[in-house]
Order: C-alpha cells, then sequence, then structure tokens
C-alpha cells in the first residue's frame, strides 16, 4: 500500500515540474489538491486504458521502432485533460502534449530510481 502511494506522489511531484517547465500546461484551483487529483486520474487512466492502447497499436509500435509510444503516451495525457478540463489545461494537443507527457516520463523514471518494491517490502536506496 505503501509503495502505491510512494509511486502517485512520485507521479505528483512529476506533474508538477512539467507544469512549471511548459508554459503550455497549467493547473488551476489549489495547486496542491488539483496535482493530487491530477495523478490519480492520470495514474488510473494509465493503468486501465493505456494497456489496450498499446496491445492495439502493437503493429505500429513495431513498425515505428517504440516512437509511437510517445503518441500513446500523449493521448493518455490528453484524456486526462478531457476528463479534468477544470483542472488541467493543455494549450495545443500534439506538441505540448508530446513534451509534456515526455517530461512526465523523464521526472518520474529518475524519481523511481530511488525506490524499488521487492515483495510486499519497499526500500529506499540510500
Amino acid at each position: 500500500m505503501i509503495y502505491i502511494l510512494i509511486r502517485w506522489a512520485i507521479l505528483a511531484i512529476a506533474i508538477g515540474v512539467t507544469a512549471w517547465l511548459l508554459p503550455g500546461m497549467t493547473i488551476q484551483g489549489n495547486f496542491w489538491v488539483s496535482l493530487i487529483i491530477i495523478s490519480a486520474v492520470y495514474g488510473l487512466v494509465n493503468a486501465i486504458i493505456r494497456p489496450i492502447i498499446m496491445f492495439l497499436s502493437c503493429p505500429l509500435i513495431i513498425l515505428t521502432l517504440g516512437l509511437f509510444t510517445l503518441i500513446a503516451n500523449a493521448l493518455m495525457l490528453s484524456l486526462t485533460n478531457w476528463f479534468l478540463p477544470n483542472l488541467l489545461t493543455i494549450d495545443s494537443f500534439f506538441w505540448t502534449t508530446v513534451i509534456a507527457s515526455l517530461i512526465i516520463s523523464i521526472v518520474s523514471g529518475f524519481l523511481n530510481v530511488f525506490v524499488y518494491s521487492r515483495g510486499s517490502e519497499v526500500s529506499y536506496l540510500q
């Protein structure tokens, strides 16, 4: 359970850093509350819808040598934006969304290096 909360916090930090870096992505309302809600919805979209999209687009992923996953990640972020129009605003669909999903992936990947799970035990690299 703590592992899920840590991953959720890492995703929230990654989305916050992305909103801070990109002028085309804004978080409205109370920043921290909105950030937690956005990261929860984005995590659920990635957990439920992304595997279906990745399975259906498997030939495109193979044909583009994996570059289509950037578009799939951008679609998941755009879907999160569609679910939460009052909390998350992304100016343009293609470039801002692709760059935002790339930054979120890099920051969350970097932060996830410091946390790993072995069974039900959560360990921190020191």
